[in-house]
């Protein structure tokens, strides 16, 4: 099998929306079509460096995307990157999908300089979370929400 990582381009749009809308669902959320053309145009539009897509294709076949975003840091001198969304389609799961998106997401950021990555998963996505404790460093952060 044959995977590559790349920038999500204009021709992925129906593919994008297929793996988000699955992600989404897993959340038990959804977004309306609004938001899925103003985050498709920003993760495509050069003007915005910091919102990032990318799509993982398998044998021609969409099947994972991740979302990343860099941003400024308090603490830091340098940006840091939030890793907001990723998925990869289940028939793939544990074939090293997740874990090259993350990878490629890695890259990204130190390419940038941006040597801090993190990201937020809910506690009961456990097998999500055996690939983060092999990749990521747990914390002992809890998230607030207004």
């Amino acid at each position: 099998m044959s995977l590559t990582i790349r920038p999500l381009a204009p021709s992925d749009q129906a593919d994008w929306r297929r793996l988000w809308t699955a992600y989404l669902e897993f959340y038990e959320s959804s977004v309306s079509d609004q938001v899925y053309a103003t985050t498709f145009a920003r993760l495509l539009d050069p003007a915005r460096p910091a919102q990032n897509g990318l799509i993982a294709v398998q044998d021609g076949r969409a099947v994972g995307l991740v979302h990343y975003i860099f941003h400024p840091h308090n603490w830091r001198v340098e940006d840091v990157c939030y890793l907001q969304d990723l998925y990869a389609d289940p028939e793939v799961r544990g074939s090293g999908v997740g874990r090259a998106l993350i990878e490629a997401v890695y890259a990204a950021a130190d390419e940038n300089g941006t040597p801090s990555v993190y990201w937020l998963t809910q506690d009961f996505n456990e097998t999500a979370r055996r690939l983060y404790d092999r990749i990521g460093t747990l914390t002992p952060f809890i998230k607030y929400q207004r």
